[in-house]
């Protein structure tokens, strides 16, 4: 019994992948999406990386990194300098394994 099942299994999955995709969706395939950033209402530094955002994803995509890098620092300096001024110094732990 368990050999039909996966005989079954086995078929139902041949079927799914070498039917078209055309016949599952049902129709002609549609454009592409652009995404864009609408700058309309803003100013600032808000103006700038929806500027940027627009016309150069790479450079959107590297400051974006370097900024959650440099937030995610930031954060836990601020985190380490307030849990050493409340006692927990966490610099001097031993580890024992």
């Amino acid at each position: 019994m368990r050999a039909f099942f996966y005989r079954l299994f086995a078929f139902m999955a041949m079927i799914y992948l070498l039917v078209p995709e055309t016949v599952w969706a049902g129709g002609k395939k549609s454009k592409l999406l652009v995404h864009v950033c609408d700058t309309r209402s803003l100013s600032g530094i808000y103006l700038y990386f929806g500027n940027m955002y627009n016309e150069n994803l790479l450079m959107f995509g590297i400051w974006t990194v370097v900024f959650i890098t440099a937030l995610g620092a930031g954060f836990g300096f601020a985190a380490d300098f307030l849990m050493a001024r409340t006692g927990l110094d966490l610099t001097s732990r031993e580890l024992h394994e």
